[in-house]
């Protein structure tokens, strides 16, 4: 929807499986509208309505790699990229004073230093996964290691498909955060990966 009165949401990353995902549900939103698409430099999109690249009709959004120029011109960002994007994301966002939503997982603790500064200055909501079902498992998850005693071990085991970029997943971090924090410990200093 292109009613200039709702809000709008740039898309960073665009291009990607999970970009293109979130494109689609703001053009069928009846709530919010899709204000711009972000896309690295170089990148064929850049300069091409974004309908078009995803193999239907012009919605008449243009792909940039311009992403301070998109994310002043919306209320919201939403970014599923890559950790290095998403911390310079986090600046231009602030600095445009857009909501950042940030789905992008396997980021550092310097990752995340970087974006709590930013978000000194603009609205940050970050998550693992942005699933309901999954944030109830970690509100679970807490109260169940809260309750079970040392006797008890926790294990966390997951299997993705081939292309999943980064290990643990954002999703077994946020269960292992949640047990970790129901137990009153650090999960860096117990944790034992494999």
């Amino acid at each position: 929807m292109s009613d200039s009165t709702l809000p709008g949401i740039v898309i960073t990353g665009g291009s990607g499986r999970m970009g293109q995902m979130l494109i689609r549900t703001v053009i069928e939103s009846d709530a919010a509208r899709l204000a711009g698409v972000v896309e690295r430099a170089g990148h064929d999109w850049v300069g091409r309505d974004v309908g078009v690249c995803m193999g239907g009709a012009p919605l008449g959004v243009t792909v940039t790699d311009d992403a301070l120029q998109a994310f002043s011109q919306a209320q919201a960002v939403i970014d599923f990229t890559a950790p290095a994007a998403t911390v310079e994301f986090a600046a231009l966002a602030a600095q445009a004073r857009a909501t950042h939503v940030i789905g992008t997982t396997g980021l550092s603790a310097d990752d995340l230093a970087r974006i709590s500064a930013a978000a000194r200055h603009a609205t940050v909501v970050r998550a693992g996964n942005m699933s309901l079902g999954v944030n109830l498992l970690v509100q679970l998850t807490k109260r169940v290691a809260a309750a079970l005693d040392e006797d008890f071990d926790i294990e966390i085991i997951e299997y993705h498909h081939n292309r999943k970029v980064d290990a643990p997943s954002g999703t077994a971090l946020m269960l292992g955060e949640a047990a970790a924090e129901g137990r009153g410990v650090d999960l860096e200093e117990v944790a034992d990966r494999g």
